[in-house]
């Protein structure tokens, strides 16, 4: 009797966890539906829809060998959540990329430099000259890079933007900074739009509070006789400390200052979610005054399925979507799944590829695509 209701208990322990699971995943697959003002904590649930994913396939596996009608709750979630986990993982088993382009596109990069390595130029220069063979390799027509220092004023400057247009052979840039937050005397901050092709109009975006994060940019650029609209961005960060990110990676909870930490972690995640919530909204109504193709570049600091991605990328397509294979993975921390770098596009363009280049040059990984315009 014991016995019979112990496994009879288990069982339906089993079956609830099942579906506690399956319902967490969906509200990660889905949680773009929910205003973040509101329902910020769905954010955590956003970061983990893969990890939940990946229990359900575990429960398939256990339910065929125990029973197998109960496949049924993972299958159901595996079905309802499909289309976002393609934004996740598309279903896609081999990609390559061309280093030669078709003459009819164009190729677009975009990469958080990390300051271009200016913190490191004494002790080890070689590294920016690693980031500009890199970019040199690829060629890219038009190129985004976020977190940008660099000077248009000092000639003499280490990050000099002159000295770039010539060595990436770049004809024209655009350099987007607030003044008040200078990276040192002759240095800035900021956002920068590389081109190839002529540059008919440059535009920088400040709202309130007018740091960094709530800059955005974007260039007119004239390819042929088509012109495309081309926006750049990086959203809040998280701003991790070096004690968070070495928590995260080995958390404790046996005293008052561990869990001391783990409330300090909780919290900037929530300023994250918020502050992003309020930033995509501001860039989609730019998005949407657009009388030209856009094309989207930039570090979201946000993963496929949230708020960000989907207000975004709302009628536009991803590069990495149509064309890429397997997570993703552009940052090089804390975890696999961070697929926070993007490239989205106006449906008349056609993506022809794809690549995430493999490189750790900076804490984040380049992302490049070439584009066709379909007239």
């Amino acid at each position: 009797m014991p016995y019979r209701f112990f496994r009879r208990f288990t069982k339906q322990i089993l079956i609830s966890t099942n579906i506690l699971v399956a319902l967490l995943f969906l509200l990660g697959c889905y949680s773009h539906w929910f205003n973040p003002m509101r329902f910020w904590l769905l954010g955590f649930l956003t970061l983990s829809a893969f990890y939940f994913w990946l229990i359900l396939l575990g429960f398939i596996f256990f339910w065929l060998f125990i029973k197998p009608r109960w496949v049924i709750i993972s299958l159901l979630a595996f079905g309802l959540g499909f289309k976002p986990m393609t934004n996740i993982v598309p279903l896609r088993f081999s990609a390559s990329f061309t280093m030669e382009k078709d003459s009819n596109a164009l190729r677009v990069m975009s990469w958080n430099v990390e300051h271009f390595d200016i913190l490191e130029h004494k002790t080890k220069p070689e590294n920016k000259e690693k980031m500009f063979d890199l970019v040199n390799k690829y060629r890219p027509d038009i190129a985004c890079f976020q977190e940008m220092v660099g000077s248009d004023q000092y000639a003499d400057a280490i990050n000099y933007i002159p000295d770039f247009l010539k060595r990436l052979s770049f004809s024209d840039y655009h350099y987007s900074y607030n003044d008040k937050l200078d990276f040192d005397g002759k240095h800035h901050y900021g956002i920068i739009i590389f081109s190839r092709y002529p540059i008919l109009q440059r535009k920088t975006i400040m709202w309130y509070p007018n740091n960094y994060n709530s800059i955005i940019q974007y260039v007119d650029v004239l390819k042929g006789t088509d012109t495309f609209r081309v926006f750049n961005l990086h959203l809040q960060t998280l701003r991790f400390s070096k004690a968070n990110l070495s928590y995260i990676k080995n958390p404790e909870f046996e005293d008052e200052e561990s869990i001391k930490m783990s409330r300090n972690i909780a919290g900037k995640f929530k300023v994250g979610f918020l502050k992003r919530k309020i930033q995509s909204d501001h860039i989609k109504e730019e998005i949407d005054k657009s009388p030209y193709p856009v094309i989207v570049c930039g570090d979201f600091n946000d993963v496929p399925n949230s708020y960000a991605y989907s207000t975004i990328g709302n009628n536009l397509q991803n590069a990495f979507a149509e064309k890429g294979i397997g997570l993703g993975r552009t940052f090089t921390g804390i975890s696999p799944t961070l697929r926070i770098d993007n490239i989205f596009a106006d449906n008349r363009f056609s993506v022809e590829q794809f690549v995430r280049v493999n490189k750790k040059l900076s804490d984040h990984f380049p992302i490049l695509t070439d584009l066709v315009f379909k007239k």
